[in-house]
């Protein structure tokens, strides 16, 4: 892509007492919108997309969606018009009150505010010919950015430097990423999927791209459900920054990562491994995040 990026570098984290070896790969550092997974993800999209002359991008997420975020930085910084195709019509009231909205207008996004049914069918022939009369032309980018061409950007995550790590841990959501990291790891490597939504979905989804066997899903640590979160996860995530300086966003990699800890705590790392868990970006949810545990009356996630 053709505008500033930053580096991911693998940050120690000393555990005390645990005979095992912590890193945290900062793909967070990219970029501030476009970070971690989500510039791997759009990195080909956008390059085939300008390729075949696109000049609009059309997504979809949520209200405080990672990816409507990133493809709305991405669309601008690149030249190319955006429309996220939003889910929940209630959200087109209150645009200004949603950093995540707020932001993606700013970079000029477009939006279509769809009810809940009718986000159900986002995939469906029909509702994608009724955008393209509506809108256009355009480069079709699916939710959460998960197609061959993310699996392809999230292969190159993992380096010659990452060889000796014994285990590769990541936050799953649509399961492009881990499709990507199970893609260029060792053989000799375990990656561990952590989902941060429930269903077993997920592993017919993955198995779609990825070319070794070399995984599991550890599935203890979704907290409920997609952005579920609760008070000892936000205390997690405040203690972790404190304690490392490392920023955790709470639906992705805050979960991946109290579930690595917890795990580290049970014993389940053999003597001697060496971990690195992969830091997906994200940042940009905690904002939105913060609004809701203030209704809820909870503690707040440290900016």
């Amino acid at each position: 892509m053709e505008f500033d990026l930053g580096h991911s570098v693998n940050q120690v984290v000393n555990i005390p007492n645990k005979e095992v070896e912590l890193c945290v790969k900062r793909e967070d550092r990219i970029h501030a919108f476009v970070s971690g997974n989500k510039y791997r993800k759009l990195k080909y999209n956008l390059e085939q997309a300008k390729a075949l002359g696109f000049k609009t991008l059309l997504t979809f997420g949520g209200a405080y969606s990672n990816h409507i975020a990133a493809v709305a930085s991405a669309g601008q910084l690149l030249g190319f018009e955006t429309i996220g195709v939003i889910r929940g019509e209630e959200l087109r009231d209150v645009i200004k009150n949603n950093p995540t909205l707020s932001f993606a207008k700013q970079c000029g996004m477009q939006f279509k505010f769809v009810s809940r049914e009718v986000y159900i069918t986002k995939t469906a022939t029909s509702f994608l010919n009724k955008l393209e009369a509506e809108f256009g032309t355009f480069y079709l980018i699916p939710e959460g950015g998960t197609n061959t061409l993310a699996v392809k950007g999230c292969e190159e995550i993992l380096n010659e430097e990452d060889a000796h790590f014994n285990y590769i841990c990541v936050a799953v959501g649509t399961g492009g990423t881990i499709s990507g990291l199970i893609n260029c790891s060792k053989p000799s490597q375990q990656v561990l999927g952590f989902p941060a939504l429930k269903g077993s979905f997920l592993h017919k989804d993955i198995s779609k791209f990825a070319r070794q066997s070399n995984w599991e899903l550890i599935t203890d640590y979704h907290f409920g459900g997609y952005a579920k979160v609760n008070a000892e996860l936000v205390k997690f995530i405040n203690t972790f920054k404190n304690d490392y300086s490392i920023p955790l966003d709470p639906v992705y990699t805050g979960k991946m990562l109290f579930g690595v800890m917890d795990l580290i705590n049970q014993g389940y790392f053999p003597k001697g491994s060496k971990i690195l868990a992969i830091h997906t970006g994200g940042l940009q949810g905690i904002f939105g995040m913060n609004e809701f545990l203030k209704k809820k009356k909870l503690p707040q996630i440290e900016i």
